[in-house]
């Protein structure tokens, strides 16, 4: 007959049944947790590199810059009906006024391409980075935003274009997307541009600033 210390160690309950077995020196370990550094050669999101992690130190590099990061939406002041007519006149002008790229901006938004002026907007700010800290965060958030297949903001790239960019990204300088911009800003500038001249956008202006300068006559 068992002594009550044998009964005990034999009896399997219920709760014990339904406990997981313990792992014996057979059993696999799970896979340990992703590393959160950063590995230096993917750009494409597809590794084990923390994205948080990087927005965070990206984020850090840009107080210690005593730079603010790119704002949502730019501030400028309401334009003169000069200023509006002069957006007509090439794309150029209307891109080098902080107004024109505001009204711009909204009107991509309706077409759902919004992207391409935060991605102008994005390179030219890292074209006016000196802090090379700064830099590498800055140019793997532009990647991971807007150049990266994963992304919902993608933008359209050939790929040639694409191609150079990864080279570059090994070692990013402040002009790691300058081929990329162009060629978005040339497509704003075919595409983009002629519509936005005849949209009811930018003729709402201009009715605004012909009523507004009939007032002042």
């Amino acid at each position: 007959m068992p002594t009550p210390h044998e009964a005990e160690k034999q009896h399997t309950g219920p709760e014990e049944a339904d406990r997981p077995p313990s792992m014996t020196s057979h059993d696999t370990a799970p896979p340990a947790a992703p590393s959160r550094n950063p590995c230096c050669l993917c750009w494409c999101c597809c590794c084990s590199c923390s994205w948080n992690e990087r927005r965070r130190r990206a984020w850090q590099a840009s107080q210690e810059s005593k730079l603010q990061p790119l704002p949502g939406c730019e501030v400028c002041a309401t334009p003169s009906p000069e200023e509006v007519q002069s957006w007509a006149q090439s794309f150029d002008k209307l891109m080098r006024s902080p107004a024109g790229r505001s009204v711009f901006r909204a009107f991509l938004r309706t077409e759902y391409s919004e992207e391409n002026m935060l991605f102008w907007l994005a390179c030219e700010e890292l074209k006016a980075e000196a802090n090379q800290h700064v830099v590498d965060e800055k140019a793997r958030l532009i990647y991971e935003d807007y150049v990266s297949i994963l992304s919902p903001k993608e933008v359209s790239l050939d790929s040639r274009v694409r191609e150079g960019i990864n080279k570059k990204m090994q070692e990013p300088s402040a002009h790691t997307f300058d081929d990329a911009q162009l060629q978005i800003y040339t497509l704003m500038h075919r595409d983009s541009y002629p519509r936005f001249l005849s949209s009811p956008t930018y003729r709402a202006l201009l009715l605004r600033g012909a009523s507004q300068s009939s007032s002042e006559a």
